[in-house]
């Protein structure tokens, strides 16, 4: 028997890295998957992972910093499953983008309007435009899991990613509000914040924080985290395991928050 066996779990950025980790992670136990990305040959395979182990999922192509993408995602959902039990927000960029997209995360000085209000945009508007759908669908049901990926740069400095970290701050105090705000429609809403990944989001930088030389800079573990090892924290709060969680921040670092 599955953690999420009869569930429906909307997931957005299913297509790689954490949402990708999550999607096949929760198909296995049980859930029916809805995965959103943009970029259609990830969902492709994000896809078949899945039904290749024998699970059930489909895939909707939509960029969520659109609104009218958005809606047409979640309605195509909801057209098809009847319900949203689950929803995962894990699209976003990190510090990979600095490399399409010059000045994006930068420190506060540096940072051109444009590529504020880009990151803003891709990383937290998309949380808003998607969680407020799918709120509404959850109110009618009575019932619903939110688990919105943010990190521990949303809970504390970094000395450059400005924009970055003050989405994910955004997206950590949203949360906590969220669930306030809907605890009585019997609705829980929650964060994972991880530390560094290892993925394409942020491979560019990995090789520095955990340079053979000193590989406990940033993290007491010596490594960064699998996309699975974050998965499962996502699964534990999307699951009726976590029944008691609301407005929850669960970091997955190898104790980097702890040391500093």
């Amino acid at each position: 028997m599955g953690r999420l066996d009869g569930k429906i779990a909307l997931v957005t950025g299913a297509g790689t890295g954490i949402g990708r980790a999550c999607a096949v992670m929760f198909a296995k136990e049980g859930a029916t998957v809805f995965g959103i990305s943009r970029t259609r040959s990830n969902l492709d395979a994000t896809l078949a992972t899945i039904t290749a182990a024998g699970g059930r999922a489909s895939m909707f192509s939509a960029d969520l910093s659109q609104p009218d993408q958005v809606e047409a995602a979640i309605n195509a959902c909801v057209a098809q499953y009847g319900r949203i039990d689950i929803l995962l927000n894990a699209a976003g960029v990190g510090y990979n983008l600095r490399e399409t997209s010059i000045g994006s995360m930068d420190p506060v000085h540096s940072t051109p309007i444009e590529k504020w209000r880009e990151v803003m945009a891709l990383n937290l508007d998309s949380v808003f435009y998607v969680s407020r759908l799918v709120l509404r669908q959850m109110k009618e049901q009575g019932k619903g899991s939110i688990v919105n990926v943010a990190s521990i740069f949303g809970m504390g400095g970094a000395p450059d990613a400005h924009t970055y970290t003050a989405t994910k701050g955004a997206i950590i105090n949203l949360t906590r509000s969220m669930s306030v705000a809907y605890v009585d429609d019997n609705i829980r809403c929650n964060v994972v914040a991880p530390g560094f990944v290892q993925t394409q989001m942020v491979e560019s930088v990995l090789g520095l924080l955990f340079s053979p030389e000193n590989p406990k800079l940033i993290a007491p573990m010596g490594r960064p985290a699998t996309p699975e090892e974050v998965a499962y924290a996502c699964l534990y709060l999307a699951s009726d395991e976590a029944s008691y969680c609301t407005g929850t921040v669960l970091t997955v670092d190898g104790g980097s928050t702890a040391r500093a």
